[in-house]
């Protein structure tokens, strides 16, 4: 009786060893989108409860001010956050490019989740005075600069994980756990608001989504420590052991900001058009409703989980379509569309049924699907490996601290300045301008391998056709003394 060949590995099987192609572990890939997925839903969860309870915020710390002024200075602390960001992505990018995406995410976890506990725990201004706005800007910088940490790994995670000609698919898994955490912050502010009484909501009931982070933290950590490094980064890594030029944090910034200064630049005004568009409608429009149309709170919070309940069905087949037509028609079709359809969507929505509101929503949410189902799996190929986690950290939150937590403050004050319902989209479409010039400036990476990898394949067979086509056997190639 013949004993049975063992399985290939990596160390029985030259194909599976070869620098020159990486071979995924399907299972290990599973892993690593549902642990950076369900990661990243907890933490704009975490960001989006704030942007949903933005009204009653303002009443609990900044009492004495007007409506409007209330407003500002809740979206003034908002954007406040979002300043801090680049710090951030400072910090956290050159070191998960030093250390690895898997630690630097599992820290990032660790501060969102505190940070916004803490949130839930401060005494209201009637209670503490000043010191209550004063504990609120402290605990939203620390959000702020969590996040600067968060995007850049996550989508250079997935990125890196993902075998080339799936990675648009793949990627696009990374918003839908956005979608689910603004959708599931949505819901839940509009289960309490319409459960509880003004008065409670305002004295205690806002608390409840805040503390909710603790426990939904602890389960985002515990699912990023389980899951392996990424097989680019460990390459990646093997190959600076060998040649011993490891560089140190200020090296890789100035990797980032001077070698490839060009796909830096092309990132921050890609990120710009998003940001102006995606929190013009998951952060600005339920305020707006509210608000400005002076349409039911709780009303206008349900139209918007609808329209992202439907943007988490539809998300990963605009990945999967980026796998075959490539990411730049879809693109610069949004970017098209936005400029195009901005107006008329908020037409609709000014038009008072909520029929017609629906119907503005799902048009920009549609629109927006075409930029939230590309960009993850854009924004890392524009980078080589050794600096990937910096530049896409770094140019995403340069971008979201200039344009997208100033968005709901910036349309705020616009629309009060000059009294007109249509800044917010007059707004979005000089951003879908911007952002169409970029798209055609950016190299289409669709079913290539990232730069500065080897080609990431499903299979072995896949594998070996990949050496077949550059000349090689499948053997690992000798070191040279």
């Amino acid at each position: 009786m013949t004993t049975p060949d063992p399985p290939p590995t990596a160390e029985n099987d030259p194909v599976l060893a070869s620098t020159e192609v990486t071979v995924t572990d399907g299972a290990a890939v599973k892993r690593a989108v549902m642990a950076t997925m369900l990661g990243n839903a907890m933490e704009w969860f975490d960001f989006g409860v704030y942007a949903y309870l933005a009204t009653t915020i303002g009443r609990v710390f900044f009492p004495d001010a007007s409506g409007p002024a209330q407003l500002m200075s809740t979206f003034g602390i908002f954007a406040a956050a979002f300043i801090v960001r680049p710090l951030g992505g400072l910090y956290f990018g050159p070191l998960g490019d030093r250390i690895g995406r898997k630690k630097v995410l599992a820290t990032t976890m660790i501060m969102m989740a505190c940070s916004t506990f803490a949130i839930g725990l401060i005494p209201s201004y009637e209670s503490i005075g000043i010191m209550a706005p004063i504990l609120l800007v402290v605990f939203r910088l620390l959000q702020g600069f969590s996040t600067g940490g968060e995007y850049g790994g996550a989508s250079t995670f997935i990125a890196e994980y993902a075998p080339d000609k799936r990675r648009g698919f793949l990627a696009s898994f990374l918003e839908f756990g956005t979608l689910a955490g603004f959708a599931a912050a949505a819901g839940l502010v509009t289960l309490i608001a319409a459960s509880v009484s003004d008065e409670a909501l305002v004295d205690w009931a806002w608390r409840i989504p805040f503390l909710v982070a603790g426990p939904i933290g602890a389960i985002g950590v515990y699912l990023r420590i389980r899951i392996e490094e990424t097989p680019a980064f460990q390459k990646f890594e093997a190959a600076e052991s060998v040649a011993e030029s490891s560089l140190s944090a200020p090296g890789r910034l100035r990797e980032t900001f001077v070698t490839n200064w060009r796909p830096l630049v092309l990132c921050i005004v890609l990120v710009a058009a998003y940001d102006i568009t995606d929190y013009g409608l998951l952060t600005y429009m339920p305020t707006y409703l509210s608000a400005t149309l002076g349409y039911d709170e709780s009303h206008g919070l349900v139209l918007m989980v609808v329209v992202m309940v439907l943007m988490m069905a539809a998300i990963t087949f605009v990945g999967r379509f980026s796998d075959i037509v490539g990411r730049k028609p879809l693109l610069l079709a949004g970017c098209i569309g936005f400029f195009v359809l901005s107006v008329p969507a908020y037409l609709l929505i000014g038009l008072g049924s909520y029929v017609t509101i629906f119907l503005g929503l799902l048009i920009l949410g549609c629109l927006l699907l075409l930029f939230v189902g590309v960009f993850p799996s854009t924004l890392p190929a524009l980078f080589p490996t050794g600096v990937r986690y910096s530049g896409v950290a770094i140019g995403y939150n340069v971008s979201a601290a200039l344009f997208g937590g100033t968005t709901p403050l910036v349309m705020t004050a616009l629309q009060e300045a000059i009294g007109s319902h249509l800044v917010a989209p007059m707004y979005m479409m000089i951003a879908a301008v911007l952002g169409g010039v970029a798209v055609l400036l950016i190299p289409e990476t669709a079913r290539r391998p990232l730069r500065g990898s080897p080609p990431s394949v499903a299979t072995r067979e896949e594998a070996v056709e990949v050496l077949h086509h550059n000349g090689r056997s499948g053997h690992p190639p000798r070191s040279e003394s």
